[in-house]
């Protein structure tokens, strides 16, 4: 199973960008579908965006859309997840997901959040 690592979170102001970053232990041609979550304190986990090999376009979450942008570098075994213009409600753990399963989509993955694997997370902190 792959091993996952999220990298990049830390404490910034709010207006700010951040630019977290999953790395692979293996190849993630292998893994068509990866997307990021986050979790906040008391709150439950929500899909922030996912993205398919193949699809045109990724999915966002409603809060994402226009400000977080995901990306993948299969060269690299890595994926990317641009955060700008950050509030303190964007403030949580953010973990990034793979799955190996082919045809089931990024919207699918998303809303379901059943992924396969899972990293451990890294905490982005939003305040002034």
């Amino acid at each position: 199973q792959v091993q996952l690592v999220e990298s990049g979170g830390g404490p910034v102001q709010p207006g700010e960008s951040l630019t977290l970053s999953c790395s692979a232990s293996e190849l993630i041609s292998g893994y068509e579908t990866m997307g990021w979550f986050r979790q906040a304190p008391g709150k439950r986990r929500e899909a922030v965006a996912c993205i398919s090999e193949g699809e045109r376009m990724p999915h966002y979450a409603e809060f994402a859309r226009d400000r977080f942008y995901i990306s993948r570098d299969n060269a690299a075994n890595t994926m990317y997840l641009r955060m700008n213009r950050l509030t303190p409600e964007d403030a949580a753990e953010y973990f990034c997901a793979a799955d190996s399963r082919r045809g089931l989509g990024s919207f699918r993955l998303c809303v379901s959040g059943s992924f396969g694997s899972w990293g451990q997370g890294t905490q982005v902190t939003v305040s002034s």
